[in-house]
């Protein structure tokens, strides 16, 4: 049976470069990534019709790819991710809607300072890159205080989870998840595409091998 393609999607203020590390350290079979147009044009390539495909999604991107539905899949891995982000409706714990609306308002002033903020928050010391979008950053960051996509969750899926990882804890991970397989990184932050690629990228390739065994 051929071997599923791997279609990798960024989170809230990256690019699909967040992927490289990951895409490189698989062991097999091809892979695409999606551009969600924050520093550039959006982007979503022509997938191939009748060949199996894993969804694998970046903290926002996860939530996105519930809450979209852009194209079907066989199998979803969440990375750092969640179906959805702000505590409320018996979604408990997870992050108090009074910070993302804070994070909003500053963003419509300073889109550039908060994106910077956010991405040293997650340990990410690198400025964002040139060509911000801040009309598609900022309806991103409306949809992570709004979306919930919880319904849309169905297995198969697997989730990849930082121990460390300060934007989306382990607690809100576990309730947020609960059904879903979760491996977790025990050093690991809100950044396991750049901090652990390898370990992503072989944790990614025996879910996607074991939806076509």
């Amino acid at each position: 049976m051929t071997a599923p393609l791997l279609v990798f999607v960024h989170g809230w203020g990256f690019g699909p470069g967040v992927w490289d590390g990951v895409r490189e350290a698989l062991p097999e079979g091809e892979s695409v990534a999606v551009d969600l147009g924050f520093y550039g044009p959006p982007s979503i390539p022509e997938l191939p019709a009748k060949r199996p495909i894993v969804a694998v999604g970046h903290s926002f991107g996860a939530l996105w790819l519930l809450h979209e539905r852009p194209f079907a899949w066989d199998g979803l891995v969440l990375v750092n991710g969640f179906p959805r982000f702000t505590e409320g409706d018996g979604f408990a714990p997870a992050t108090p809607r009074r910070l993302l609306d804070r994070m909003i308002a500053r963003f419509h002033t300073a889109p550039e300072a908060v994106t910077a903020d956010f991405l040293r928050r997650c340990g990410c010391e690198v400025p964002p890159p040139e060509g911000l979008n801040a009309a598609r950053l900022g309806e991103a960051l409306r949809a992570l205080s709004d979306w919930d996509a919880r319904a849309a969750l169905t297995s198969p899926a697997l989730a990849l989870a930082g121990v460390q990882d300060s934007i989306v804890p382990p607690d809100m991970t576990e309730q947020a998840l609960a059904g879903i397989d979760i491996a977790w990184h025990p050093d690991g932050g809100h950044l396991l595409p750049l901090t652990a690629p390898g370990w992503c990228a072989e944790r990614i390739a025996a879910f996607a091998a074991g939806l076509t065994a």
